[in-house]
């Protein structure tokens, strides 16, 4: 069984929302358990129980959270080295473009190979002008076909690739499976 936690921070409810888009993608994947939990919420033992692990923050000036950096620092600090090879990937909200998207995710990024985790970028377009190469990234709340299927794309392909890496289910390889690539 692969398993999939989203974890996210989020103070107006957009990432939240963003959160659950990228859970219901994750879903898709046959044989895949998904968790979502906020920062607020989540404990140690959520982390260590998931294959793969979504992370998702609004941009704070460009960066992460400071509520994700502290539970990475002082929730998941004492596990270090207890992660080392899971898989994961990240999502991002602004008030607008331009706001450091693609930088906080590129922050979260950074703390998850710094515990170990191997992290991702998506190639394919989610719709004809969206696709999460740093990570899925959206203005405001997720509206609309384009930021909706950025996020599941996200998610998919997060259990695609825990389903291959982790379990060897090789049939579930986006390019060894052509009916999964979203049209680009």
């Amino acid at each position: 069984m692969n398993r999939v936690l989203v974890l996210f921070d989020s103070l107006s409810g957009n990432t939240a929302k963003m959160a659950e888009l990228v859970a219901e993608g994750a879903r898709s994947v046959p044989d895949t358990e998904v968790r979502v939990k906020s920062v607020a919420e989540a404990t140690a033992e959520d982390v260590l129980w998931c294959d793969g692990l979504a992370l998702g923050s609004p941009t704070n000036m460009g960066i992460l959270s400071w509520r994700m950096k502290r539970f990475w620092d002082e929730v998941m600090g004492p596990h270090w080295m207890k992660v080392d090879g899971k898989i994961g990937c990240a999502f991002s909200t602004a008030g607008g473009w331009g706001g450091g998207m693609e930088l906080a995710c590129q922050s979260l990024l950074t703390v998850l190979m710094n515990f170990g985790f191997l992290v991702f970028g998506v190639t394919d377009y989610a719709t004809r002008l969206h696709t999460p190469h740093y990570g899925a990234v959206v203005v405001k709340e997720p509206r609309g076909e384009d930021a909706e299927g950025v996020c599941r794309l996200l998610g998919r392909r997060l259990a695609e690739w825990t389903a291959v890496h982790v379990h060897g289910r090789r049939e579930l390889h986006p390019l060894q499976n052509p009916d999964r690539r979203p049209p680009g």
